[in-house]
């Protein structure tokens, strides 16, 4: 047993956590829960058994853990989320409890293999991206610190969409996570909260002469809590995750049931159930974005009643509220919890509105994540009264005590006024949410210096101007549990060999690496490290795609949404180019390279969906090419999450972190492959100054415009075409896409991409970046041809990630923003 395990033990934890104990556990629910004996038992049957059996040794903690908060009337943090990319639970567990080799043993004893078992469990894939999967590692650290953090969001029945590739094409398929049920969550009946929309509001002065407001004829829908626990990491600490799912207010309605109306008895039902049904509806359609907005709501109200009962059985009025509640915001997502707050304070529970508004904004903060004025959240009005009249008054009530606080600050400045309203009435009247977040909150912040720095320039440039000391930054962080010590346990043990594990806790202990770059001995073992972990990842793709790689060649890797400013294209074109080159003899490309892309466009985007055809068939073209003779290869992996994530880091030479500079606001994929030994090649956009700054500016591999330069050339005019005529390459690459070089039974195919970049003027300057990109490729190849120095990078690299970890993020949070302290288990 671990010296953690028996410390422990030594607390008077009863569920035992030697190999003994947990082998009885395992045969006990492999017959008792599973309904199995080892005979018939497939690996899903394991895996489920051995899920009870971690999560036996959890339900402990967490009780233990939720009795301390009470007793201590600590301050809680509410984590709002619309998305928590989870992925899997089982190994997260294991490591975090610091039992996994006991388990590892307990189940070889019986025959089963862990690592083959594990391979069972779906993602949970509630997150559509780094959004999500920030939430999660943000949990993760609030346990591990011991913070009284709560997460708060949506049990979704059908996660991100499962992408499969059909002809190149991307393809939408249902992800199906519950399929086999999920261990890890406690459905709570008894945990049922009445959620109202539609309807009319009712004005009426009562006995004292106060105006109120009753909001009636509503249709309802109920949330059910599903709870699942959160272990910290080397602590007894086990917080929360409570996720809402929809119920109908009754089940079916008898009178059409006994009519034989079957499909009419039950529609109510069904209609309120599609509220929980998908991650992120199609928001092309007027029904979906109307889903999306009721999703929003549905789950703020269901978690605001949840709050405000468990503040209210230790609390007498609601004074303390901000002293002893903090509701963080991730994104715009949530933000109507803001007026339903106010609703309940003002309409329910009967406080003056400035007193209400008081409590409101000391309790909320919000976290932007985004720089792009399109990107920002607006609701119209029309749709806002439709489905939330009450909440519509009260946001007109905000807005005009807030322009009137304008006003009087900013007198005569009308232009002002009309930029910071919360109401945009230009082009058809709409609700900006980010506005309405900020008025709202007592902070609000960005995830990178450069972020947050923009924020106060461009976006929110009159907000800074009104409240200089609201927007703070908080640079994003990942959790080295999973990224390094789950992800990648070979180099996980490597680091430990040579500087002890108290960099699971305190990631900055890695800089003691930084004498072992210099180390020839320490350099085989970080390359070994690296390699095997290609072999693995290789071997992976030939199981699962019948996709063969070079492990000696350089794995260049883009991972993450498919989306026109994360400029997958423009890696495209390097591609291209490197392809010509080779071609054409040109005799200097002679490091092999593997290109690795994998991300989900969204269902309507159709650009994003074109640009993975572009990719697969540029693919096709380049890996069947004779000419090619391996030093060039395209893959193209579907279904990117989580769990796949876990295999590509770890074996990724190069990470490609190529957005617009000022389009990124911090980006986690850049860390995550940086903390596991990869080589960054980037813009001066969102986290990327921060890693270069750490790690040196000659262990970064940096290209491109700058925010200033962005900013200037667009300003000035920028024509694209005139980068297409000065520069032969681009031009060949262009007239090879247009032409339908890639797409010869179809020619035209690509022919948008090529308008968007020269007849639309490439709005995410492609062509700008493009020569000093391929300078920069050039520069990645000379350093990948001296593997010594190449791995002596790598390692300075991982040595100086430390400040990108979850905790330190989570630990600014508690101190700047939260203002909440650790509660011992």
């Amino acid at each position: 047993m671990t010296k953690h395990a028996q410390q422990i033990a030594a607390h008077g934890i009863h569920v035992g956590l030697d190999t003994p104990a947990l082998t009885k556990s395992l045969t006990n629910h492999l017959t008792f829960t599973v309904g199995k004996d080892s005979v018939t038992a497939t690996e899903r049957d394991w895996f489920y058994a051995t899920a009870y059996m971690t999560r036996d040794r959890l339900i402990e903690r967490w009780m233990d853990t939720m009795r301390s908060y009470y007793n201590r009337d600590a301050k809680r943090v509410y984590y709002l989320s619309m998305e928590f990319l989870m992925g899997r639970t089982l190994m997260n567990s294991l490591h975090n409890l610091s039992f996994e080799p006991e388990c590892r043993q307990a189940l070889k004893n019986l025959g089963v293999d862990l690592s083959k078992m594990r391979e069972v469990e779906h993602d949970a894939a509630l997150g559509n991206g780094g959004l999500g999967r920030l939430a999660a590692c943000f949990l993760d650290s609030m346990a591990t610190l011991g913070l009284p953090g709560y997460g708060y969001g949506i049990r979704y029945e059908y996660g991100m969409f499962s992408q499969h590739v059909e002809d190149g094409r991307q393809v939408e398929h249902p992800d199906n996570w519950l399929r086999y049920g999920n261990p890890w969550e406690f459905p709570r009946p008894e945990v049922l909260y009445q959620v109202k929309f539609g309807g009319n509001v009712v004005q009426f002065s009562d006995e004292k002469g106060a105006l109120r407001h009753h909001w009636v004829d509503t249709e309802d829908v109920m949330a059910m809590a599903y709870d699942t626990p959160i272990p910290g990491y080397g602590t007894n600490t086990v917080n929360n995750m409570r996720l809402w799912a929809a119920k109908a207010s009754r089940d079916f309605e008898l009178k059409y049931f006994n009519e034989g109306n079957y499909i009419k008895a039950v529609e109510d039902k069904n209609e309120s159930e599609n509220l929980s049904k998908v991650l992120y509806p199609d928001d092309s359609t007027a029904m979906g974005r109307e889903l999306r907005l009721r999703q929003q709501f549905f789950f703020v109200s269901a978690s605001l009643q949840d709050i405000l009962y468990r503040f209210c059985k230790s609390h007498d009025g609601f004074e303390e509220l901000p002293d002893k509640v903090a509701i963080q915001l991730n994104d715009t997502h949530p933000a109507i919890a803001i007026p339903e707050l106010m609703r309940i304070l003002v309409d329910i529970h009967h406080l003056e509105w400035d007193k209400a508004w008081d409590l409101t904004t000391r309790t909320f903060s919000y976290t932007n994540h985004t720089l792009m004025s399109e990107a920002l959240e607006t609701w119209p009005v029309a749709q806002f009264e439709k489905l939330l009249p009450r909440h519509l008054q009260i946001i007109y009530e905000i807005n005009h005590h807030f322009m009137k606080d304008v006003m009087h600050r900013f007198p005569g400045d009308s232009d002002m006024l009309r930029r910071m309203s919360i109401i945009d009435e230009g082009g058809g009247r709409k609700i900006r949410m980010a506005h309405l977040a900020i008025v709202g909150s007592h902070k609000v912040n960005g995830v990178a210096r450069i972020h947050s720095e923009l924020m106060k320039q461009t976006i929110f440039a009159d907000f800074h101007r009104h409240s200089p000391t609201k927007i703070i930054n908080m640079t994003n962080g990942i959790t080295p549990r999973r990224w390094l010590n789950q992800a990648n346990p070979q180099l996980s043990a490597l680091i430990t060999s040579r500087i002890g594990n108290g960099w699971l806790k305190d990631l900055k202990l890695l800089k003691s690496l930084i004498p072992l770059a210099e180390d020839a001995q320490f350099r085989a073992e970080f390359a070994a490290v690296k390699r095997a972990n290609k072999e693995h990842f290789a071997a992976v793709l030939r199981q699962k795609l019948n996709i063969a790689l070079d492990v000696d060649s350089l794995f260049d890797v883009q991972i993450k949404r498919i989306h026109e400013y994360k400029r997958q294209l423009l890696n495209v074109l390097h591609v291209i180019t490197l392809y010509n080159r080779i071609c054409n003899n040109r005799g200097e490309d002679n490091v092999p390279r593997t290109v690795i892309f994998a991300g989900k466009a969204a269902p309507g985007y159709a650009m994003a969906k074109l640009i993975i055809k572009l990719i697969n068939d540029v693919a096709d073209i380049v890996n069947n090419d004779m000419r090619v003779d391996g030093l060039l290869k395209v893959v193209f992996l579907p279904n990117y999450g989580v769990s796949l994530a876990e295999d590509i880091i770890p074996a990724a030479d190069l990470s490609e972190q190529i957005s617009t500079a000022g389009t990124e606001a911090s980006g986690t994929g850049n860390m995550k492959l940086a903390l596991n030994g990869a080589l960054t090649i980037g813009t001066l956009d969102g986290a990327n100054i921060e890693i270069g700054n750490e790690v040196g500016e000659d262990n970064i591999f940096i290209f491109g415009l700058n925010t200033d330069q962005v900013a200037k050339l667009r300003a000035s005019g920028y024509k694209s075409m005139d980068y297409y005529r000065d520069n032969e390459e681009l031009r060949e690459v262009l007239d090879m896409i247009s032409s339908g070089y890639f797409s010869q039974e179809e020619p035209g195919r690509f022919q948008p991409i090529v308008d968007n970049l020269l007849a639309h003027n490439d709005h995410y300057l492609l062509l700008a970046d493009y020569a000093s990109y391929i300078a920069c490729q050039k520069r990645v190849k000379a350093a990948y041809s001296d593997p010594h120095e190449w791995v002596r990078k790598a390692i300075l690299n991982v040595a100086n990630m430390g400040e990108f970890s979850s905790d330190r993020t989570i630990l600014q949070y508690a101190e700047q923003i939260w203002h909440a302290q650790p509660v011992p288990v």
